[in-house]
């Protein structure tokens, strides 16, 4: 079965949850119109292997109706709002399996007495379905835009939406839904009736550095490194900066010039990420709950090192805050 069939069956069985999706049908529709009207393809051939400047630099047939804004435009738009109701879905599914203290109590009772525990669980495997298949239709229409125009601005396209944080394959939240996958499968959650959310999905050691490797459908493929860039140790208290980069929390307050009791949030928006160098990243970091769960219960030893080491250097940074604030109140 052709994917853009697969996909269209796929959006029309989610049709009542009325979920956003790729207008991938009508895209193609859109190229095909534009693959008609523009120069014969032996022509253009013809032109890129005589012309060494339009060999080097690949661009789109001239009169190019796509290019006036029928294909990208529509595009952006759909990718943006298909990576913002996955991340707010994701977000909502994992705080309930997070929740604590009277929450987790109502939450316990409700599951005894309607067994929603596998419906949480299903949820969760339905949100990643749901974005493996879109990103797999993005990756499509725009390698198709490449191939009719004999570009590369479907790639462009790709990094900018990366830089624009619309791929939704970099959503931390995907990440946190794989440590959620291992965490169940971990517990004491009966498997013959809690549904995997993802095939072969694995914490990974290679020299004693961990990463998360998960194989999906279609030759995609993720590996998430769980080794902070700012200490190159494992990842303790993980957080996502919003350009997708995940360090260490204290790192993290380390770079974007902050005290852990200030938190990221009061983060000035010049600070860059260390990685990318992107500016305004750290005032809406996600804290990775599940992530901090699943390193803490596979590397105990580490673990119960680094809290150690956390716990002088937080009573530090605090006593110097709060005597800072008593020296600026006391003039």
């Amino acid at each position: 079965m052709k994917f853009c069939k697969k996909y269209e069956e796929y959006m029309q069985a989610q049709e009542q949850k009325k979920l956003p999706g790729v207008g991938f049908k009508k895209l193609k529709k859109v190229l095909k119109k534009c693959r008609k009207h523009s120069h014969n393809k032996v022509a253009f051939d013809d032109r890129i292997n005589s012309d060494p400047i339009l060999r080097n630099t690949p661009k789109c047939p001239e009169n190019c109706t796509v290019c006036d804004g029928t294909f990208f435009p529509p595009l952006l738009k759909e990718m943006s709002e298909v990576v913002g109701f996955f991340n707010e879905r994701a977000q909502k599914l994992l705080e309930l399996h997070l929740a604590s203290g009277f929450s987790k109590c109502f939450i316990w009772l409700k599951d005894k007495l309607q067994g929603n525990h596998v419906a949480l669980i299903q949820e969760g495997r339905d949100l990643v379905s749901y974005a493996i298949i879109n990103a797999i239709a993005m990756r499509k229409i725009l390698k198709k835009y490449d191939k009719i125009h004999y570009s590369k601005q479907g790639q462009a396209f790709k990094s900018q939406a990366q830089s624009m944080h619309i791929e939704i394959l970099q959503s931390p939240w995907l990440g946190e839904l794989m440590a959620f996958h291992i965490n169940l499968r971990e517990s004491k959650v009966n498997p013959r009736y809690a549904p995997a959310l993802f095939e072969g999905c694995s914490l990974v050691f290679n020299d004693d550095k961990p990463s998360l490797s998960c194989e999906l459908f279609d030759s995609v493929k993720l590996d998430i490194d769980l080794t902070c860039s700012i200490c190159l140790e494992t990842l303790f208290d993980p957080v996502s900066l919003t350009c997708g980069h995940i360090f260490c929390y204290l790192c993290s307050c380390k770079a974007g010039s902050v005290n852990i009791v200030d938190g990221l949030k009061a983060a000035n928006r010049t600070e860059k990420c260390p990685i990318c160098r992107e500016e305004g990243v750290y005032g809406a970091a996600v804290h990775l709950e599940e992530l901090h769960i699943l390193l803490s219960r596979s590397c105990p030893e580490y673990w119960k090192e680094r809290r150690k080491y956390e716990k002088l250097e937080r009573i530090q940074q605090t006593k110097e805050h709060w005597e800072s604030q008593c020296r600026l109140f006391t003039g």
